[in-house]
């Protein structure tokens, strides 16, 4: 709830800081809270790091949604980065999402 609310507000950096500290209690990050930090990252115009995020959750076997990839794809059009964008649309495919 908390990462969602900085996610509504834009406040990404503080979006990451939450997750990382839910992962240093030992508190697992789901689908729900990766997303709501891809989605803060895209409305703070950092593509760069919600990739970042979703290769994390992918490298932690935590499973992306339409929501996680919507949001992720809409932060690299938003830094203009199309060629990451129809990648990540590839692997969505690929994974039958």
């Amino acid at each position: 709830a908390a990462i969602s609310a900085c996610e509504k507000g834009g406040q990404w950096g503080q979006a990451l800081r939450l997750l990382k500290d839910m992962q240093d209690k030992g508190v697992p990050a789901n689908t729900v809270t990766y997303s709501a930090a891809i989605s803060a990252c895209e409305k703070g115009g950092q593509w760069g790091q919600a990739l970042r995020l979703l290769k994390d959750m992918q490298d932690k076997g935590v499973p992306a949604d339409t929501i996680t990839y919507n949001a992720a794809i809409s932060a690299c059009e938003k830094g203009g980065q199309w060629g990451q964008a129809l990648r990540l649309l590839k692997d969505m495919q690929d994974k039958g999402v």
